[in-house]
């Protein structure tokens, strides 16, 4: 088992090397063929020939961890520089704030926890979302570290963990903060603010925002959904564990790979990545560089992944996919069992999309079924149509349709906190008010006869 293991690492880490000489002659060969100079790569066999070469290139490179490249914004319709500093860090997670240049005590905005999926892909494929919220809130999102990277000596990380680390960035920022989740976060984020409400935490969040989470994956199944359900944690345990092998620094690490996911989701729509790419040759032979760079920005985030701890992995899929036990009741944190009926302060929002094809319609929504102590009115949701699985954060729709009415409930929800939370500190200060005994009423009374009588 373990020779496996690691041997399935080192095939793809020797397929790169391999293929290593190949991609650089594509490479130069396109350079050449792009070079004013040369009148041959002007002609159409020239362009169809760097257009090969591009796509080799590029469906055969390692794409690395991108970066964000938000380097201004508007604010109140004022263009502002915008920078990024880690302002929290454990062994697998960065907080990232996104510190723009403005006047904080004439701008007040609330401010934004937007938790990451970690499945795969980096937090850079939330971009647009954070771009978007950026003009409106003080933004902060989870970085998480690619599993590959940390020492096996650093320890382990399963999903009690995730829940902790939500935790305790939550209690970081305080209480004035909102958490936004997109996608497989939902049900840690979820988790961790029940535990917060069951211990009545100050420093649980105004409220919540769920997007296309699997909180609930019985309802409309997916493809994704129906396999965990047919195989089993076993199947996974057998056929998508492996070992990091050198040179990384996560050597002998159990990990579920990141390869292993990006194969998963383009063979779930492979018909659309081949078409995306046959339009880019001819967007590439036409000269239609705008498209081409278009195709370029959205493939260097997707085919960019990171891996996963073993661990972790297989208890998502056990706890969310296999037993659904948040939805059963039965989710338990470190021995505990998770009751999402002591939320009532938070406020929750979900939004779905119609015609997500990985979380379901009524999957995120399920969350206002369990969360059933939060009033009335501080609860939306909203299904979008017309979108899939991206489109819930991320391109026109979302800063159309779903972003505005995000950024409503968290005013509100800001409203509603604020006022919670100086009725609390007015009820510190002044204490409880005393109940009114028959003595203190007939008291009272007297007073108010002989009060009434001076007068006339």
């Amino acid at each position: 088992m373990m020779n496996s293991q690691i041997s399935l690492y080192m095939w793809y880490e020797a397929a790169h090397a391999l293929i290593g000489p190949a991609r650089s002659m594509a490479q130069a060969s396109r350079w050449m063929l792009d070079n004013p100079a040369n009148f041959a790569g002007k002609s159409t066999i020239g362009r169809s020939l760097s257009a090969a070469c591009e796509l080799f290139e590029r469906s055969t490179r390692r794409y690395g961890k991108p970066q964000f490249d938000l380097p201004t914004t508007q604010v109140d319709g004022v263009r502002v520089a915008v920078s990024e500093h880690v302002v929290w860090q454990n062994t697998f997670c960065n907080l990232v704030h996104f510190d723009r240049m403005i006047d904080r005590n004439r701008v007040r905005q609330p401010k934004l926890l937007i938790v990451a999926p970690m499945s795969g892909h980096y937090a850079t494929l939330l971009r647009g979302t954070v771009e978007t919220f950026i003009q409106t809130h003080e933004v902060y999102i989870t970085d998480w570290v690619d599993a590959s990277l940390v020492p096996i000596g650093a320890g382990s990380f399963d999903l009690d963990d995730y829940v902790d680390y939500i935790r305790d960035m939550l209690t970081f920022l305080g209480p004035d903060v909102h958490v936004l989740a997109v996608c497989q976060p939902s049900v840690p984020v979820l988790a961790a603010i029940g535990l917060m409400e069951m211990d009545k935490d100050p420093c649980a969040p105004y409220s919540m925002t769920l997007m296309g989470g699997p909180i609930d994956t019985r309802k409309s199944p997916t493809v994704v959904n129906k396999l965990a359900q047919e195989r089993g944690i076993e199947w996974f345990k057998k056929n998508c564990i492996v070992k990091v092998p050198l040179p990384n620094p996560g050597f002998m690490r159990e990990v579920y790979p990141g390869f292993l996911q990006l194969t998963g989701f383009m063979a779930m729509n492979i018909d659309k990545h081949i078409t995306a790419h046959g339009d880019m040759f001819r967007h590439l032979v036409d000269g239609d560089g705008d498209s081409a760079e278009k195709h370029r920005e959205f493939y260097d985030e997707y085919m960019a992944v990171m891996d996963l701890t073993a661990e972790f992995y297989l208890q998502t899929v056990d706890t969310v996919f296999v037993r659904h036990a948040l939805p059963k009741g039965e989710m338990m944190h470190r021995g505990r069992l998770i009751d999402l009926k002591a939320v009532k302060r938070v406020a929750l929002m979900t939004v779905e999309g119609e015609n997500d094809d990985i979380s379901g319609v009524g999957q995120t929504e399920a969350a206002q079924h369990l969360c059933v102590n939060i009033p009335d009115n501080q609860r939306a949701h909203w299904v979008q149509p017309r979108v899939g699985h991206y489109g819930v954060f991320n391109g026109s729709r979302f800063r159309a349709d779903i972003a505005p009415r995000i950024c409503d409930f968290i005013a509100n929800a800001t409203m509603a906190g604020r006022k919670r939370a100086n009725a609390s500190a007015q009820t510190l200060v002044e204490g409880p008010a005393a109940k009114p005994t028959k003595a203190r009423a007939t008291k009272a009374a007297a007073t108010k006869t002989r009060t009434a009588k001076a007068r006339a």
